[in-house]
Formats: structure tokens, C-alpha cells, sequence
């Protein structure tokens, strides 16, 4: 029995060292920059902001700057939030109490006695900053150490395949997608990945002419070289990539900013289409994953290198901006969907709507960070082995 719990004790603790650190790396600064968004621009806005916390719960170390905003880290590392005057909670909901009984003074430094422009920029800049974040990620990692290339050449065609069935034949080279051009082998996988069971066009270089191919995605279950499964698109073409063809492409800072900006909105465009094909059943949910499921790729990346994880918090990145973008209240695309209201209507919505929209938002949050840690404890090998 203490043979057991030894065993047990030692896969956990092994599981969490390795992913805590590289998790806490990437987590903290997504977190940091996406409250860093609404501070400045609610400072910019004249809003008085009394609390800038990384995680939740009780503070472990903390200071006040001169503007009377208390700077601190709680002990819960699994978000973070920006408290404005005026506010009831950490979610920005407004306590009417407090709102009723300010004086003209107080009412300046007020986020809810703002116009709602300036309250929808505050919130909207969240967002903004993690994909300007992501934007500037990717950009430094272009500058620095170039665009990797590999033409989309094709050597093996699978039998049986999607890309069989095509018409792909060995050494043709893939120009575009859809009439997107593609310039990598790696693109043309990461765009195929996200489109199973949608009918693609494909223009193939072949010899000295040009061919159109239509195939249709697979949707397989496949590993990544970490052992984690994932279900994506799969055409059924080989690359084989020889001595010397891998090669990088220097490019200057306009062109690596350019390059930046077109990478995040590829992250931006599967992550929806990602979300869109699980509502039309091209897609699984059971890749949706919680902390847990972060912390593990997040420690697996970071022993690829800096650069790698690098990428993945640009990618992280990304998905929280998205995520706080959806139009559920609590999460920042709910504000702005009060807003909006508030715009049509000309006057805010009553607090027992917001009450109550606060309430349903809540549970939309809950369920699915229920359903993430699900996902986690199947998906995460030291836990399954753990519980299993």
C-alpha cells in the first residue's frame, strides 16, 4: 500500500514540476499584458483603478504605486483581473450601493459613470492586448531568427487516402489552397488540418504545367512527437525532407511585422473555424483543454527551447483574446454585448438584466471549465496513469 501511494506521489510530483514552471512562464504573461490593456487605457480614460492582480485569491506579495493602485500576486495563478472604482467584484460588476452614494468628485474616477465608449474601450482593450502581444511574438521570433521553409512538395501519396482519391501524384508541389497561396509544406498541413470534411481546391504544380485537384480532409486521430492525441484533417501526403532543403529566410522588420500580423490572424481564423466545425460535427470538443492540459504542453514545448515556448504563448495569447471576446457576460465580450445594448436602447440595461445575464454567464464559465478539466483528466498521461 505505501508501494502504491510512493508511486504515486512520484509521477505526480514528476508531472508537476515539469509543467509548473514553463506554465507559470507562459501564463503570467499572457495574464499580465491582457489586464495591462484595460489599466492603461482605463488610466488614459480617467477611471481610478484600486486593484492590478495576477491570479486570484489571497495576495502573496504586493505594493501601491503612487496613484494609490494596489500591484499584487494571489496565490491562484489561473488568470487575473483589474478592479475599477465602483466596482463590486472582480468581474466589474457594478454595486449600486456604491454608485448611489458618490459624490461629483468620485463620480469622475468612476468606470461606470463613464460614457459607454470610453467603458467599451476598456474593455475591448484587453483583448486587443493579447493579440497585439501575439503580433509582437511573432514578429521578434521572424526578425531574429527568420521565416523556416519547406516547398509543399509532395513524395508519397497514402493508398486508400483522401489525397489518392484526389489525384495526387508523387512530386507535385502545392501552390494554393482554395486559391490561398501556400508556401510551405508545413502551411499547407496546418491549413488541411482544420477543414475535415470540407471539399478543398487545390492548385498542384506538376512538371511544367499546373493541375486543379479537389479532395476532401479526413478527420484521424494522430500523435504529435509528445505522444498527445489530437484529431485533425488529414489529406494523406509525405513530406521527406533531405539534408539541406529546410531552409530559413532572413527578412527584414517590416516584412517580419507584416509576417507577424498575418500569423496571428491564421491562429485567429482555426481557432474559429476550429469552434465552427465542432457546432457542425466536423470536429471533436475533446480537444478543448483546461490548465492542466496548458501546463502539460507548456512543459513539453519549453523542452524544445525559448523559441518554442515563445510561440506557444503567442498562441495562448490568441485564445484568451478570443475567448474574452465571446459575447457571454463575465467575460469582456459579454460587457460589450451590455454595451451594445445600452447603445440601441440609449440607456443601460436594468440591473436585474445584468443581474441576472452576470448569473447565466457564470454558469456558462463554470460548465465549461468543468468540461475542460474533463477533457484534462483523460487526455493528460501522469494524471490517467494517476487515477486510472
Amino acid at each position: 500500500m505505501f508501494d502504491l501511494f510512493l508511486n504515486s506521489f512520484n509521477m505526480l510530483s514528476h508531472g508537476l514540476i515539469g509543467y509548473i514552471v514553463p506554465f507559470l512562464f507562459v501564463l503570467t504573461i499572457v495574464v499580465f499584458f491582457h489586464e495591462l490593456g484595460h489599466f492603461l487605457v482605463a488610466r488614459w480614460a480617467g477611471v481610478k483603478v484600486l486593484t492590478f492582480s495576477l491570479g486570484f485569491g489571497p495576495e502573496l506579495f504586493g505594493f501601491n504605486d503612487r496613484h494609490g493602485t494596489r500591484w499584487k500576486v494571489s496565490a491562484i495563478p489561473l488568470g487575473g483581473y483589474v478592479k475599477f472604482f465602483g466596482d463590486d467584484s472582480e468581474a466589474s460588476t457594478p454595486s449600486t450601493e456604491t454608485l448611489a452614494g458618490m459624490t461629483a468628485e468620485e463620480r469622475e474616477g468612476s468606470f461606470h459613470h463613464k460614457k459607454v465608449g470610453p467603458r467599451a474601450a476598456i474593455v475591448a482593450a484587453g483583448p486587443f492586448a493579447n493579440f497585439l502581444l501575439a503580433i509582437v511574438i511573432f514578429t521578434c521570433l521572424f526578425t531574429f531568427f527568420g521565416k523556416p521553409s519547406t516547398s509543399a512538395r509532395v513524395d508519397k501519396v497514402e493508398v486508400g487516402s483522401a489525397a489518392a482519391a484526389a489525384g495526387f501524384q508523387p512530386g507535385d508541389v502545392v501552390t494554393a489552397i482554395d486559391a490561398k497561396p501556400i508556401a510551405s509544406f508545413v502551411e499547407m498541413q496546418r491549413y488541411v488540418s482544420m477543414r475535415a470534411g470540407e471539399k478543398l481546391t487545390f492548385t498542384v504544380k506538376r512538371g511544367t504545367g499546373s493541375v486543379q485537384l479537389t479532395g476532401t480532409p479526413q478527420l484521424r486521430e494522430t500523435k504529435d512527437p509528445f505522444g498527445n492525441v489530437h484529431k485533425t484533417g488529414v489529406l494523406g501526403l509525405t513530406r521527406e525532407t533531405t539534408a539541406g532543403e529546410a531552409t530559413t529566410e532572413r527578412v527584414d522588420p517590416a516584412t517580419a511585422l507584416w509576417l507577424g500580423v498575418k500569423e496571428t490572424w491564421f491562429v485567429i481564423d482555426q481557432t474559429l473555424s476550429y469552434v465552427t466545425n465542432i457546432f457542425r460535427g466536423r470536429a471533436s470538443a475533446d480537444q478543448i483543454g483546461g490548465p492542466i492540459r496548458i501546463a502539460q504542453i507548456s512543459g513539453q514545448v519549453a523542452t524544445l527551447g525559448i523559441i518554442p515556448l515563445l510561440h506557444l504563448a503567442a498562441v495562448l495569447s490568441i485564445s484568451i483574446g478570443l475567448l474574452n471576446l465571446f459575447p457571454v457576460p463575465l467575460l469582456d465580450g459579454g460587457h460589450l454585448l451590455f454595451y451594445a445594448a445600452e447603445v440601441v436602447r440609449g440607456r443601460p440595461l436594468s440591473d436585474r438584466a445584468q443581474e441576472y445575464g452576470f448569473r447565466v454567464g457564470l454558469v456558462l464559465v463554470l460548465m465549461l471549465m468543468v468540461f475542460a478539466f474533463y477533457n484534462d483528466f483523460h487526455q493528460v498521461p501522469f494524471l490517467r496513469n494517476l487515477f486510472g
